[in-house]
């Protein structure tokens, strides 16, 4: 294993990515598998380079000292060549003079050139600006006055710094240098050398460094996370067997119904049926397909967005079923033992997906999931995208047997209370329900795109923490309200109900549109449509909003669904807390996942991230918090 060449804590020049300008940096950690170096610049922001991309700064100021060397000696050589000629050739003088001038000027831009490198932005800014007042004609310069009085060469050179950020963009240093012409034409060989460094000078933005292991544990780390995988399966069949009895206080606990109840195999069977019929519905090859964000090695995985579509052949399939007179409510009448088989199902899942993950290559694992703690890497995910050839487990389960299932379920429970209480037409509060639900499953099929932009595809890996809470915390215990209202029917007024329904839809679109202000500007910053919108730069390349939505609080999509969550809820009445259950948990996750974002964007932004908060000084509740 190849030595490291700098030690923590030692003050370097690092390379600005997707650029050819060195910074000075502090080491702070060094990964022996990737062979990478963590850096921190002066402005907090931390990222992951090579050591080719790191310089001592002895390099620097050998290199600027010989440039600054080499001027004085050509203008000492020039002198003394002037004084030795004759005073009576005035001609010859002149055109001397002329060429003293040009090869000044030379010098300045080649001392710039060489030391542009070393040089913060505001300095290489200030030379540009010095540079240009030698294209001035002398008069001009003479002439040039401040507050009546001549300007001397001292104010003239102080005149021309600039103050600039901290950060400038990439492009913005290239415009400069290609307007002032500051590209070597005789040092071709010395130009090459820096641009062929394994390439890696020409990159167009930055990306995210290799996974190195986890040092910080979330959910109480390993004995959090080892108590989590009880706990889950515990909740939801607490939840369940709740919504079962007659009084479903809290006080009033349950009794545990007999294990060889819980199971049949033919609910197991129509289980599996279920998620396969879903899994050939994503293999079609219908719909578009998209590249997702780029991986920590520059690579982008192509997703087929077809979810839609999947949803149509199954709502086919079910209108078939009940012409063929199949009783939907056999989903009720087996519910706990559906969750069961869901939840062995997702053990299952999960047992695969670490085990093959041992054998991943380390680019390909999770950030968040690569703590060498195997109870913690099994919980949250060892590998980030993990394919079976095109076929993306991660991002199949996000959406299709877990979320289209919800929906069945609440159909399923419609039928029921229809059937148990011989009803013509379902209750006003079950169509409520039933609708505001479907309404929000059907917008995230139909933006099923946005989904590759969230932590859940980008940042967490694929474990028993994605694969339970996809395959039996989505279906079985959203669909709580539906279950609750078939064994406690409840009646609510009409007037009651559009109230609610002017709730569900306020929270609808700030989710929705913040959402849509997030992708689209991820996607294309510089759409037209876009122009409206004012952002704070940031040293990765993104630009953090400032207006919108995203200007009013930093989460709106989170208040968003806090909002539909209460409307969900609502038409179950306030005789039990239970139907609330969902709420109180959607605050609990969205507070948690806002921390955990708070805490991934400082790391990721660094100033920036402490200037949009200072802007936007509220998380999810305006005025609150």
């Amino acid at each position: 294993m190849p030595s490291r060449k700098f030690a923590d804590g030692e003050v370097v020049m690092g390379r600005w990515p997707g650029s050819v300008l060195y910074y000075e940096v502090q080491v702070t950690s060094y990964d022996d598998v990737a062979h990478l170096y963590t850096v921190k610049y002066k402005d907090g922001t931390e990222l992951a380079l090579k050591e080719s991309e790191l310089r001592s700064q002895s390099s620097f100021k050998h290199r600027k000292s010989q440039s600054s060397s080499s001027s004085p000696s050509r203008r000492s050589s020039s002198r003394s060549r002037s004084r030795s000629r004759s005073p009576g050739r005035p001609a010859k003088g002149r055109r001397r003079s002329a060429s003293q001038s040009r090869e000044h000027k030379d010098d300045k831009k080649k001392t710039i050139q060489e030391t542009s490198l070393a040089l913060p932005v505001s300095v290489l800014f200030e030379s540009l600006n010095c540079v240009s007042s030698f294209h001035q004609k002398p008069s001009e310069n003479n002439t040039k006055r401040y507050n009546g009085e001549p300007e001397s060469t001292e104010k003239n050179d102080t005149s021309c710094i600039i103050l600039e950020q901290k950060l400038k963009p990439d492009l913005e240093i290239k415009r400069v240098l290609e307007e002032y012409s500051l590209r070597s034409r005789k040092d071709d060989k010395k130009k090459e050398e820096i641009y062929s460094e394994k390439k890696t000078f020409v990159a167009v933005k930055p990306v995210e460094k290799v996974p190195s292991k986890t040092k910080e544990l979330e959910f109480g780390g390993r004995l959090g996370t080892f108590m989590l995988i009880f706990l889950l399966p515990a909740t939801v069949f607490y939840l369940l067997l709740m919504c079962k009895q007659v009084d479903p206080s809290l006080p009033n606990f349950p009794p545990l119904p007999a294990l060889e109840s819980l199971w049949e195999g033919r609910v197991f069977g129509v289980y599996l049926l279920w998620f396969f019929l879903q899994a050939m519905f994503y293999l079609l090859p219908i719909g578009k397909v998209v590249e997702g964000l780029p991986l920590s090695n520059g690579r982008k995985l192509q997703y087929r967005i077809n979810g839609f579509y999947a949803f149509i052949l199954t709502a086919a399939a079910v209108g078939i079923l009940l012409y063929l007179q199949f009783e939907l409510q056999y989903l009720y009448d087996h519910f706990m033992q559906f969750a069961v088989s869901a939840a062995v199902f997702s053990l299952a899942l999960s047992i695969y997906l670490y085990v093959r993950s041992l054998k991943a290559p380390e680019e390909e694992l999770a950030p968040g999931g690569n703590s060498g703690y195997f109870i913690y890497d099994f919980f949250t995910g060892h590998e980030l995208n993990p394919r079976i050839g095109s076929f993306d487990l991660k991002y199949f389960c996000e959406l299709r047997p877990g979320l289209i299932g919800w929906v069945v379920i609440n159909l399923a429970m419609l039928l029921a209370e229809m059937k148990i209480h011989n009803l013509s037409v379902p209750s006003l509060s079950m169509i409520l329900v039933n609708s505001f639900q479907l309404l929000y499953v059907v917008d995230a099929l139909w933006n099923e795109e946005a989904v590759l932009t969230t932590m859940d595809i980008t940042h967490d890996g694929f474990g028993f923490m994605l694969a339970f809470g996809d395959l039996v915390w989505v279906p079985f215990v959203y669909s709580l309200q539906a279950f609750y209202l078939v064994g406690h029917p409840t009646t609510i007024t009409w007037p009651v109900a559009a109230a609610i329904t002017v709730l569900n839809c306020i929270g609808y679109y700030i989710f929705r549109s913040a959402n849509s202000q997030k992708n689209n500007f991820r996607r294309n910053p510089a759409d037209p449509k876009l122009a409206n919108l004012k952002f704070i730069p940031t040293a990765t390349g993104k630009g953090l909003l400032v207006t919108g939505w995203w200007g009013f609080v930093r989460h709106p999509n989170y208040l968003g669904d806090i909002i539909m969550a209460l409307a969900w809820s609502l038409p179950c009445g306030f005789n039990h807390i239970l139907p609330y259950f969902y709420v109180i948990y959607f605050i609990c996750l969205l507070v948690h996942r806002e921390a955990r974002d708070e805490h991934h964007c400082k790391q990721k932004y660094g100033l920036a991230w402490e200037r949009y908060c200072q802007r936007v000084p509220y998380r999810i509740f305006p005025y609150i918090y």
